[in-house]
């Protein structure tokens, strides 16, 4: 699989300032969010989700299929992290509620491995802006936001993605698949 984002603009490894305003801005307290990564810059931290944005959280394979078709075949993606072997997609405020009953209309949900969206009421905890380079790290961001005002993918975007992501790992599957069957071999 090729490495992604292929566009070095995108790949930021660090929250800028303005994509720190952007996440503190999901917080009801965003002078606290900034005043904890002032003083602790590689501490992590939880926010709400439903304002600013969503994030939709897939295990680690799939979630890099999926941003790798975001970004081959579509318009890429915003901000995009790892954290405990997951890969965690932000997107629009209320694309993940969306995303869910959207899967299960098409009949996808079967296909694909289980989304964890988080929207409206719940919250997520993120990396930090400036994530310490050790194995025992937390989670990195892969894009990280780096604007006041990054693009989110909305429901019909991660629906194209996580569909083509998981057609492709089906099709990979039937051309490997493997048999109980004994062979049997004329005498």
């Amino acid at each position: 699989m090729s490495e992604w984002p292929r566009d070095s603009h995108h790949a930021a490894a660090y929250v800028t300032p303005a994509g720190a305003d952007w996440l503190a801005s999901a917080s009801a307290c965003p002078r606290s969010v900034h005043a904890l990564w002032a003083q602790r810059p590689s501490v992590p931290v939880t926010l709400p989700c439903g304002t600013a944005f969503d994030v939709v959280s897939m295990d680690a394979l799939f979630g890099r299929r999926v941003v790798s078709r975001l970004w081959t075949d579509g318009p890429g993606s915003g901000p995009v992290a790892t954290l405990r072997g997951r890969v965690m997609l932000f997107a629009a405020p209320g694309a993940a509620r969306r995303l869910g009953a959207l899967l299960a209309w098409e009949e996808w949900t079967a296909s694909a491995p289980p989304l964890l969206c988080y929207s409206w009421g719940d919250a997520v905890t993120v990396p930090p802006p400036y994530p310490e380079e050790t194995p025992a790290a937390e989670g990195r961001w892969l894009v990280a936001p780096d604007v006041r005002r990054p693009w989110l993918p909305g429901p019909e975007a991660l629906l194209w993605a996580c569909v083509r992501a998981a057609r492709a790992a089906s099709q990979l599957l039937d051309r490997t698949a493997v048999t109980s069957t004994p062979a049997v071999f004329p005498g």
